[in-house]
C-alpha cells in the first residue's frame, strides 16, 4: 500500500486488511484526516472486508464505511454469507459500501444479470434498499468495483480516476 501513499497525498488515513494465507492483495481505504474513524473488527476468514466507523460531524450520525473484496470464483455458500452480513450492515443509519464484486454480468442500468449468483446478489441489494453510485468502468471497460449506500445524498461527488501504483483498477474517491 506504499505506492497508493504517494498518490494520494491529501489523505492520511490509510487502513489495510491483507488476505490471509494468500499472496498480494487485501484491501485498503484511504480517510482523509479531518474525519474521525475507528476500525471495527468485525470480519471471519470467508469475507474480505475492512469496516470502518466514522464519527459524524455536528450532531448528525455515524457513518458505517466498509470496503470488501469478492473473488471471482467465490463459492456460492460465501456469497450467502456476505449477503447476510450485507443485510445486518445495511440496518445501520448511514451505510457505504465500496466492494470488488466480480459480477460481469450485471447491467446495473436495467438491475439485470444472466448468472444465478449475480440475480442473487441483486435481489440482495434490492431488499436491503442499497443504491449503487458507480456508472462508469473500474477496470477495463467493466464495472467491477461498485459503491453502495442506503441513504440518499449521503455520498456525493463519486469519482472513478487514475490507477494506484501497480492496480489494474481504477481508484474510486468521493
Amino acid at each position: 500500500m506504499t505506492l497508493m501513499t504517494g498518490v494520494l497525498q491529501w489523505m492520511s488515513i490509510a487502513l489495510q486488511r491483507d488476505r490471509r494465507g494468500k499472496r498480494g492483495s487485501g484491501v485498503a481505504l484511504y480517510v482523509r484526516d479531518c474525519f474521525d474513524c475507528i476500525e471495527l473488527n468485525n470480519c471471519d476468514d470467508k469475507v474480505e472486508c475492512l469496516w470502518v466507523k466514522m464519527r459524524g460531524k455536528a450532531n448528525k450520525a455515524d457513518i458505517l464505511l466498509g470496503v470488501c473484496y469478492r473473488p471471482p470464483n467465490q463459492d456460492e455458500e460465501v456469497d450467502e454469507v456476505s449477503c447476510k452480513r450485507l443485510a445486518a450492515v445495511s440496518q445501520s443509519l448511514a451505510l457505504v459500501l465500496v466492494r470488488d464484486f466480480n459480477l460481469l454480468d450485471i447491467c446495473w442500468k436495467y438491475n439485470t444479470a444472466e448468472r444465478k449468483q449475480a440475480r442473487r446478489f441483486l435481489e440482495c441489494v434490492e431488499h436491503n434498499f442499497l443504491t449503487q453510485l458507480i456508472s462508469e468502468p473500474t477496470r477495463g471497460g467493466a464495472s467491477l468495483d461498485l459503491l453502495f449506500t442506503n441513504r440518499e445524498g449521503l455520498v456525493g461527488d463519486v469519482v472513478v480516476e487514475g490507477q494506484p501504483g501497480l492496480s489494474d483498477h481504477e481508484m474510486t474517491g468521493f
